[in-house]
């Protein structure tokens, strides 16, 4: 009896328990809310999509053993990583593309790639195994949107520029967590991504050195592809808080662009208020500067390092997107610091598109990106409240509103300077 109790103890949830579907009690409800609400998808807004595919992914984890569910992350998951990194740097789904929508053999892609049939056949089996690919007969395959997608540089190279330069930060991050007590990671010089790998290099110089700078430009460069941009008027009105009062004159500082990488922000801008009066300015480090191939005339290039002083005074905007959730509080503050000295009083804004999660409900896309940032970072995704502590408590500015751009989309946070 006293073996039995202790055996109890040490394991309190029977295996048994794994060999069963996770919940096939709610499998009814799920279904009859899908069928709804997928006959209202041709009239229903990008929410009710998104409020659709979170449902059938309940359905399908519903419906898995507990067992299949750890397979599917252990094996199903990792090797589809593989797989598609495999096929993007190998440029076999560029080719697929090239070839066209119809059924095609993997000894004639392996001979047209130079590699082994055998090799081959293995990757794109698990890809069709997990649905991303058509199979259409033994060792013949047809392109889906999805694989045609990944010949894009903008969906396809984010496998090598993020995860096949970083994925030991995630996989190891329990060591990393061990050795450091279980407590949460605020330090920007010892991060998971940091041990992992041995190095004391930042994400953006490591992914440099491995190769894969132009890759993670290129993936950032469709970071927003689909998603409502700040400066949408559904988000944000710019007429109405920027454009409106705005200093005409042709050499004042409009839209400061703050580690704007190669310009898509402020492209994107501009292609959507070309008559806006002033200076649009990008900013970043010299080694992102440099890296520019092409930007619409109207923006001026500035090489600058957002620790500095800012050089650009009394600006109407000064804008920073996705920057501070890649720092802890302490790194933010110096950032902030460095904006709000060149702001003007009652004139000028701080405009930070960064995500807000919620108390409550937060959709996976914003807590996704907080793992990335835990992991690679040792920052965060920053709730409402974390933001008034960082930029009202911390930094002495004034959050003027948050401006929400919908589930698993960045906010616009304005901020003002107190007089």
């Amino acid at each position: 009896m006293v073996a039995e109790s202790a055996k109890s103890a040490s394991q309190p949830v029977d295996l048994s328990l794994a060999a069963r579907p996770n919940n096939i009690e709610a499998v009814p409800n799920l279904l009859r809310e899908i069928t709804k609400d997928v006959d209202n998808l041709a009239t229903g807004t990008e929410e009710d999509r998104k409020s659709v595919a979170v449902k059938c992914r309940d359905l399908a984890l519903a419906l898995e053993t507990l067992r299949e569910t750890m397979t599917n992350h252990c094996w199903g998951q990792m090797g589809i990583i593989a797989a598609i990194g495999f096929g993007v740097d190998s440029g076999l789904w560029a080719l697929m593309a090239r070839n066209g929508d119809n059924p095609q053999k993997v000894t004639d892609l392996s001979s047209s790639l130079g590699m082994d049939s055998k090799l081959l056949s293995r990757m794109m089996r698990h890809v069709s195994a997990m649905g991303l690919l058509v199979e259409t007969g033994e060792d013949g395959y047809q392109p889906t949107n999805y694989t045609k997608a990944l010949s894009l540089p903008q969906i396809g190279h984010g496998y090598l520029g993020v995860t096949a330069c970083t994925g030991a930060a995630a996989l190891k991050f329990h060591e990393y967590s061990r050795k450091r007590g279980w407590m949460n990671p605020t330090d920007s010089q010892d991060t998971p991504l940091m041990y992992a790998y041995g190095t004391d290099k930042t994400v953006f110089h490591w992914v440099q050195d491995c190769g894969y700078g132009k890759h993670l430009n290129d993936y950032l460069s469709a970071y927003k592809l689909g998603r409502p941009i700040w400066a949408d008027p559904s988000v944000y009105p710019v007429k109405e808080r920027l454009i409106d009062g705005a200093d005409a004159s042709p050499d004042a500082p409009f839209l400061v662009d703050i580690g704007g990488n190669v310009g898509y922000d402020l492209e994107r801008f501009h292609g959507r208020f070309p008559n806006a009066p002033g200076r649009l300015i990008l900013q970043d480090l010299p080694m992102m500067i440099h890296q520019i191939k092409s930007l619409d005339p109207a923006i001026v290039r500035m090489e600058y390092d957002f620790h500095t002083e800012q050089p650009v005074k009394g600006a109407r905007a000064y804008f920073i997107h996705s920057i501070l959730h890649n720092w802890p509080d302490d790194v933010c503050e110096s950032i902030l610091a460095q904006a709000k000295k060149a702001m003007k009083p009652g004139y000028s804004r701080l405009l930070l598109n960064e995500n807000v999660v919620p108390d409550t409900g937060a959709h996976w896309e914003t807590t996704g990106l907080d793992m990335i940032m835990l992991a690679l970072f040792s920052s965060e995704e920053r709730t409402r409240t974390a933001w008034y502590d960082l930029i009202e408590r911390k930094s002495g500015l004034k959050i003027v509103k948050i401006w929400s751009a919908g589930k698993g989309v960045e906010s616009l946070i304005e901020v003002e300077k107190i007089a």
